[in-house]
């Protein structure tokens, strides 16, 4: 597994995209976002007009585990984009209507966790190749509300997971990357 890191329009994706093309012809995109609005819809559409035609895409943000264990095909490099979306999709579903002054933080983090030990279990048994690309969310300022400052933790511990058990790791930063492990 190899996770790929940075900030917001690093070139993290760029990246791991062509670290991807690179490992093999065969790609398996799993792309984590959900279409929420008008924006995140055009997003979308870009990010699927950018990708190579020949590329098998998956969309979806639950149980990625046993899509990695049962949809990967013979062949196939993975690329999983993106954790940190992964993380929002999960947290709020997982908290429903609750308002985020009354979220059970420490509950949903167990939860996310779940699909996170599942996820890596199924890169460390998976033949193929895994790129995951991730944001990092702790080089700024400490967010000024409650539900960022939480999703900044939970993202961050997520991370260092996900490093851990990489067999590499790199660090984009202006379109520059930096192998870290």
């Amino acid at each position: 597994m190899i996770l790929i890191t940075g900030g917001a329009r690093s070139g993290k994706s760029s990246l791991a995209e062509r670290l991807a093309a690179q490992a093999g012809e065969r790609v398996f995109y799993i792309a984590t976002s959900v279409v929420t609005d008008a924006e995140m819809a055009e997003r979308v559409a870009l990010h699927r007009a950018s990708r190579p035609a020949h590329w098998r895409t998956w969309e979806g943000y639950r149980h990625l585990g046993a899509v990695l264990d049962k949809q990967v095909e013979p062949g196939e490099v993975v690329m999983l984009e993106c954790i940190t979306t992964l993380i929002t999709n999960l947290l709020f579903e997982l908290a429903g209507d609750t308002p985020p002054e009354q979220m059970d933080f420490a509950s949903l983090e167990v939860e996310i966790g779940r699909q996170i030990t599942d996820l890596l279990a199924a890169c460390a048994r998976s033949r193929a190749p895994v790129y995951l690309v991730t944001n990092e969310l702790g080089m700024g300022i400490v967010p000024d509300n409650h539900l960022a400052r939480h999703f900044r933790d939970i993202a961050g511990r997520v991370n260092q997971r996900l490093a851990a058990a990489a067999d590499e790791v790199f660090l984009v930063v202006s379109g520059i990357e930096v192998k870290i492990k």
